[in-house]
């Protein structure tokens, strides 16, 4: 057997699982009705949260900096890819965060690579949540520091295994909001047994920040938890409609990040131009409240209407709604029926999500209006009573 003919199989094999997953191709720019393989769709899919991907304003910021500092950063941050730009980004991301200091990073995935390698040790241990991102397993798979799993949610189990641990730094990973099931963590109860047994808590509010919390700042403020209770990362390519991430922290902490975090030190800054665009997109997120505050009425509206059909929902109270449907082909064939109907929603399978447990995700934005919901529980009623 060459080498080809073992990945023609594995993909034959995907294909006969229902795993086979290929790219949508779209046109112009992320709002809830978008031109999706050519076709005129509307969306609920989208990590969009607030609708400020195609805000007028972030959009000018991004041209006038482009204009300014033109389109690559040309390097490292360390090299001499840090522009004025980012350092003001960094510095509104503090002040609206309440850390001492942030560090960008050009992805969610290599910040948490970045910050769990550049923590955690061999004789470390590192205990994640059995739901947490792909991106928190690999950085602590990649850390070389002995992987310890707790049930989703369960401080009980959380406790009494690092109560067992007797040397070595420990290391407490969780996502914020979930992504796949949209349910937050119980981050008072994590930080309680970070400080109860002199852990590091790392948070990543990847889904949280910009639209929990009161002033939108993310699941930590909603919690009132600082920065001595816990290490944020947050993205900005969701609620903020931009790219990029950041850890806020304490200045020990993000001088230590910048001396060994080797996703920052060795890899390109991101463009002036998006640091620009987020700069925006944060006044927008402070002036416009309405954003957050219409985002919690669809949640509720969604919920209430989706319960009176009996759909199988998921205890979230965040934009992300899943419908556990079960079985891959299940939901494949769900999700192809909606788009039939002009409607797009991603089934999600193993191995995002455990084994009989495929679901559709539905992400809401501050973009959707009551109308467009009213369509979409429409179409959800007419396929949950076609046998």
């Amino acid at each position: 057997m060459d080498k080809y003919t073992r990945l023609r199989q594995l993909l034959v094999e995907r294909q006969a699982q229902h795993l086979y997953r290929r790219p949508r191709i779209t046109e112009g720019p992320q709002q809830p009705v978008m031109q999706v393989n050519g076709k005129t769709m509307l969306t609920f899919c989208s990590n969009d949260y607030l609708g400020l991907a195609n805000h007028p304003s972030v959009i000018q910021a991004f041209q006038q900096a482009a204009n300014q500092y033109g389109v690559g950063s040309g390097a490292a941050h360390l090299v001499n890819g840090h522009s004025r730009l980012h350092q003001q980004l960094e510095d509104a991301l503090a002040e609206f965060t309440q850390r001492e200091r942030v560090l960008l990073f050009s992805t969610g995935y290599m910040a948490n690579l970045g910050l769990t390698n550049a923590l955690a040790e061999r004789h470390d241990t590192v205990y994640q949540d059995r739901l947490n991102h792909a991106s928190l397993l690999d950085a602590a798979l990649l850390s070389g520091a002995k992987l310890v799993r707790y049930a989703h949610n369960n401080t009980e189990q959380l406790g009494k295994r690092l109560a067992a641990q007797t040397s070595g730094q420990k290391i407490i990973v969780t996502d914020g909001v979930f992504s796949m099931d949209g349910d937050t963590a119980p981050v008072q109860d994590l930080a309680t047994l970070a400080h109860a047994h002199d852990a590091w808590l790392i948070v990543d509010d990847a889904h949280g920040f910009g639209v929990l919390g009161p002033t939108g700042a993310g699941l930590l403020e909603t919690e009132n938890l600082g920065q001595e209770d816990a290490i944020l990362m947050g993205t900005l390519g969701k609620a903020l409609g931009t790219s990029g991430a950041f850890i806020a922290g304490s200045t020990e902490l993000i001088e230590f990040l910048i001396q060994t975090a080797r996703p920052y030190i060795y890899t390109t800054a991101q463009p002036p131009a998006v640091a620009a665009a987020t700069l925006a997109s944060l006044k927008v997120l402070q002036a416009e409240t309405w954003r957050r505050e219409h985002l919690h009425d669809l949640i509720q509206m969604f919920r209430k209407g989706a319960t009176q059909l009996g759909l199988n929902l998921m205890p979230s109270q965040t934009a992300i709604q899943p419908i556990l449907v079960g079985e891959n082909a299940k939901a494949l064939a769900i999700s192809q029926q909606l788009e039939q109907q002009g409607i797009l929603i991603t089934a999600i399978r193993p191995p995002t999500v455990p084994v009989h447990t495929a679901r559709l995700r539905i992400t809401l934005s501050a973009a959707h209006t009551p109308q467009q919901l009213e369509v979409l529980l429409s179409a959800l009623d007419q396929i949950s009573r076609t046998p």
